[in-house]
This record gives C-alpha cells, sequence and structure tokens, in this order.
C-alpha cells in the first residue's frame, strides 16, 4: 500500500472498539438507538475526535453532524463523505462505524501525509439510518435531501409514541426541520466507505467494491381483518382466517420477486403477526410488513405493484378485510460513473484489487444522490454477516479501505 497515505490501523480499530463499548446490549452485541442514552454519548465521544483533528463541527436541527477541514478555496463546495453510527438491536461495531471512524481516519492520513485539500472535505455523520426508532430508514439524509418534508418529519413517533420533535430537543437538536435540506450545489460529490455486507469481495480474494447501483426499499404494511372462532367449531368453508390471508400474501411477495426478471429483486415479510395468537383459536387478525428492493425502477414498480393487487384479490377471495399503507418507495440510485472511476483508480495506485459491485443494501448514500454525484467503497466483511454480533472486517480490510477513500478524497478534492 502507499506509504505516503500513513492510515493508523491500530488507532482505528482501537476506536472501533470504542465506540463499540456505547452500547444498550452487553458487548459484543451493540444496541444504538437514535437519541439513547448511548447514542448522545457516542456522539459527544465522536466530537472530540473531530475536534482532536482540528475539524470544525456544526449540528443540525435533526442531528446530522458535519466535520469540515476547510480547503485553500472556501468558496467552492465540499466533497463529502461519512455513514452513520445508529445501530439496530444485537447488531455488530462495523455497519456504518466504518465509514465515519474511517472518514476520520482518511483525513488524518491525508494531514499526516502534508496535503492540503482545495475543496474542502466534510464528514457527514447521518441521523437514523437505522429504522429503528421510527420504522423509518435514512432519516437525516431523507431530510437533508429533501425526499422527506419537515411536516411529516416532525409527525414521526416511535413505538412508545415519543415524537421526534421532543426526542430531537431533549438531545439539544433545535431550529426548523425544513432547514436541513441542502441547497443546489451544496456538496460537489459524496463517497461512503461501509463494510459490504454480502459475501462477494471476500468470496473473490478482492480489497475494494466500487458501487455502481444502489439497490431501493420499498415497505408496507397490512393490517388484515378476518373473524376467529373456536379451531373445532369452525368449518373450513366458514373460516375468513386473517393468518392464511397473511400467509398467501407473504407467499405472494416471494412470487414477484422471483418472477420479474430483475437479477437484484429481493422480497421479505420480515412481520407476521396474528392475534389472538392461541394454537386453539382461528386468528381474526394479522399484521405483516412488506419489504422489496430492486435496481430497477421499473421492475421494482412492477413487483409493488402485483403484491397490492395480489393482496387485494387474496383478502377479496377469503373475505378478509385489508387495510394497506404504503411507509415508503424509494428509487434506485446509480453512481457517478466519474466517482466509481476514481475510486477503482485509486485502489489500483495502492496496488489494491477491485470490482464494481451492486449495493443490494440501501445506505444514506441512495438519498445523497439526490443532492450530488456519489459512489460508495465496499470493503470485505468475514462471511458477508452483518446485523449481528459476530459481524467482523479485519483491520487489514478496514485500512484498505480507508486508504482507498483517502486518496479518492485526494483526487477529488485537490
Amino acid at each position: 500500500m502507499n506509504a505516503s497515505l500513513p492510515v493508523d490501523s491500530a488507532r482505528l480499530a482501537g476506536e472501533l472498539e470504542e465506540l463499540a463499548q456505547f452500547s444498550e446490549a452487553a458487548p459484543p452485541a451493540v444496541t444504538r438507538v437514535l437519541f439513547s442514552e448511548a447514542d448522545l454519548a457516542a456522539r459527544a465521544w465522536l466530537r472530540a475526535r473531530y475536534e482532536e483533528a482540528g475539524l470544525v463541527v456544526r449540528v443540525d436541527p435533526v442531528g446530522n453532524v458535519f466535520a469540515r477541514w476547510e480547503g485553500t478555496d472556501p468558496s467552492l463546495a465540499p466533497v463529502a463523505t461519512g455513514s452513520h453510527i445508529d445501530a439496530i438491536p444485537n447488531a455488530g461495531r462495523f455497519d456504518g462505524t466504518v465509514g465515519v471512524l474511517g472518514a476520520l481516519e482518511a483525513v488524518r492520513a491525508l494531514r499526516a501525509a502534508g496535503f492540503q485539500p482545495r475543496r474542502p472535505i466534510e464528514i457527514i455523520q447521518f441521523t437514523a439510518e437505522e429504522p429503528t426508532r421510527f420504522g423509518l430508514g435514512c432519516l437525516g439524509s431523507r431530510l437533508l435531501a429533501g425526499t422527506l418534508a419537515a411536516e411529516q418529519a416532525a409527525l414521526l413517533r416511535d413505538p412508545e409514541g415519543r415524537g421526534l420533535e421532543d426526542l430531537r430537543a431533549a438531545a439539544g437538536c433545535t431550529g426548523d426541520l425544513a432547514a436541513v435540506r441542502l441547497p443546489a450545489g451544496a456538496c460537489a460529490g459524496f463517497v461512503e466507505l461501509h463494510i459490504e455486507q454480502g459475501p462477494i469481495l471476500e468470496r473473490e480474494g478482492l480489497a475494494i467494491g466500487a458501487v455502481e447501483k444502489i439497490a431501493a426499499p420499498s415497505s408496507a404494511r397490512a393490517r388484515l381483518i378476518g373473524e376467529g372462532g373456536h379451531a373445532g367449531a369452525v368449518l373450513m368453508p366458514q373460516r375468513h382466517d386473517a393468518g392464511l390471508a397473511a400467509a398467501e400474501i407473504a407467499l405472494a411477495v416471494e412470487r414477484a420477486a422471483r418472477g420479474g426478471g430483475s437479477a437484484d429483486a429481493v422480497g421479505t415479510v420480515g412481520v407476521f403477526r396474528v392475534a389472538p395468537g392461541a394454537i386453539n383459536s382461528v386468528p381474526h387478525t394479522a399484521w405483516i410488513e412488506i419489504d422489496q428492493r430492486d435496481t430497477n425502477p421499473a421492475t421494482l414498480a412492477q413487483a409493488r405493484g402485483e403484491v397490492h393487487r395480489a393482496a387485494e384479490e387474496i383478502c377479496a377471495r377469503r373475505g378478509v378485510q385489508l387495510e394497506w399503507e404504503v411507509i415508503n418507495a424509494d428509487e434506485p440510485a446509480s453512481s457517478a460513473p466519474e466517482l466509481v472511476d476514481t475510486v477503482r483508480e485509486a485502489a489500483r495506485a495502492l496496488g489494491l484489487r477491485e470490482m464494481p459491485m451492486v449495493s443490494r443494501a440501501y445506505h444514506d448514500t441512495l438519498f445523497m444522490a439526490r443532492v450530488c454525484p456519489v459512489t460508495m467503497i465496499f470493503i470485505p466483511c468475514r462471511n458477508g454477516w452483518s446485523h449481528r454480533p459476530d459481524e467482523f472486517a479485519a483491520p487489514s480490510a478496514v485500512a484498505a479501505g480507508v486508504a482507498t477513500l483517502a486518496e479518492t478524497l485526494r483526487r477529488l478534492a485537490g
């Protein structure tokens, strides 16, 4: 690896471990929900690291954190990088955090190498990439991009009924949510470093993935209302079983993903509940939540429509009432070819083997693509595992990603 980019992998590994200690779960699991005590402590710890590195920090009204390294021409729009630090329950210590602490280490490496950017370089620590608190992922980047209106965000409630407005105020995030949106031209480009969360790089023995496309999530929830009764006394011709209607819809989700002609299409029913939940009682109500994703907007829209139409037909046939709510229906994003090329060239310059990739998980970059040109840098993680306590990326893999990010930023901001 290029010695002119002195990445301190031991320091970075130590900081990743230290950040993981800010958790609502016992090690090795990490649980860090937006504006929880653990999240607020982690934010304070990170702010101190930014300031130690000589970066100027500001926090917007929803809690997105910006740490800026000023360039020689501050009139130029910054090149941005970053990710998130919130973690779903029982997660690991690399998802998101590699892109935040890795960005900080990339800035340190560039400083140590004597580089002075012409454009400012800005690290963005996004609020609530995970949907844990409000059921909606990428809260901070949605507001930055303007794809979520401030008045809609203000109505968000968590499962305990606590609203975003009260929670952000308690966390010291003040100001009008409408002010979060970035104006046109606010960023010259955005590059996010992230673990792959899949097995391809490890399987191929490659160090770097340059992301060309990012799949978009489409989420819906349904409440199915049928008729309950005794499991022995209600004969099959008289049943209006909400649970079986939900099961049929779940199979329709799978069918739509498999039959749409897109290799990147997936469909998941990750929430499935019935009431009363007794072995000897016909379910009178069922609740399901559906996640559909694809990199192709046309086939994603086709699959969404297919599942909704199937749900209506299934419920009508079974005599079950359907209540359908679209949580979000986002569009996939394509990376800027020139940024993908820059990442690949940076990796090769460092002697690292790379390949173009698709991100089938979505990230804050999906919404930053509405703001400026984007791409992502993927690094391998063990067995492709993520969102679990044994999530792991080797220090050498993380260091290779940070060096590639630093070299990319050098080329974009120089």
